[in-house]
């Protein structure tokens, strides 16, 4: 019989979800300055923890770059989130999310779950659907305002954004930060309506892209 002095489960400790966080933010860093196959000791090293501490989060290096992975495309979504709450200019809106999400380096980092790595892991399929669906509804609502030209969808977007916005990760990315910007404005600006030119071929969807 249960009673009010039941021992209930706990919850981690503080310092326990620190040292996960700061695991995290180390490989990120370090997977984005010199790839996924980066010693996980030096990982451990970078966050100020002992490689028990990292093991004993992540089992396996599959499980710490699909944790670091979905930590950035949830940061990603967030920044979308974001800028559909914000009123006024809607092309504006998109463009603020599209330099957010260089910012977060998602595109040196997504390419690491390809190969090897299980895509279609349940966390990793949650994380992409909500950018999709958010980029989607940013994309919507710039062309009901007649602002962005009506023959590209999410798919042209997410295509350009990874091209433009940063090589994979290991090859000297953080080197062109000061040009990233300035690439991802010209293709904005390429968006915006009424178009100036007819664009070859269909708009590019999401499941174009998987099945590619």
């Amino acid at each position: 019989m249960q009673t009010a002095l039941t021992v209930q489960r706990k919850a981690p400790r503080a310092d326990a979800l620190r040292n996960r966080e700061r695991i995290v933010t180390a490989a990120s860093e370090m997977f984005t300055e010199f790839g996924p196959d980066v010693p996980l000791d030096e990982i451990a090293r970078r966050a100020g923890v002992g490689n028990a501490t990292v093991y004993r989060n992540f089992p396996d290096r599959d499980a710490l770059v699909r944790e670091v992975v979905c930590s950035v495309m949830d940061r990603t979504s967030e920044a979308a989130e974001l800028a559909l709450a914000q009123t006024g200019d809607a092309f504006g809106a998109l463009e603020r999310f599209v330099h957010a999400s260089a910012d977060e380096r998602i595109t040196a980092l997504c390419p690491m779950i390809q190969g090897a790595f299980d895509q279609y892991h349940p966390d990793l399929v949650a994380a992409r659907e909500r950018i999709e669906q958010l980029v989607e509804q940013l994309m919507d609502r710039a062309r009901a305002a007649g602002q962005l030209r009506g023959d590209v969808s999410v798919g042209d977007l997410m295509v350009a954004v990874s091209q433009l916005s940063r090589p994979p990760a290991g090859t000297g990315c953080l080197t062109l930060d000061g040009f990233v910007h300035r690439t991802l404005q010209l293709f904005l600006d390429g968006l915006r309506a009424p178009a100036r030119s007819e664009l070859p071929g269909a708009a590019l969807t999401m499941e174009d892209l998987r099945q590619t």
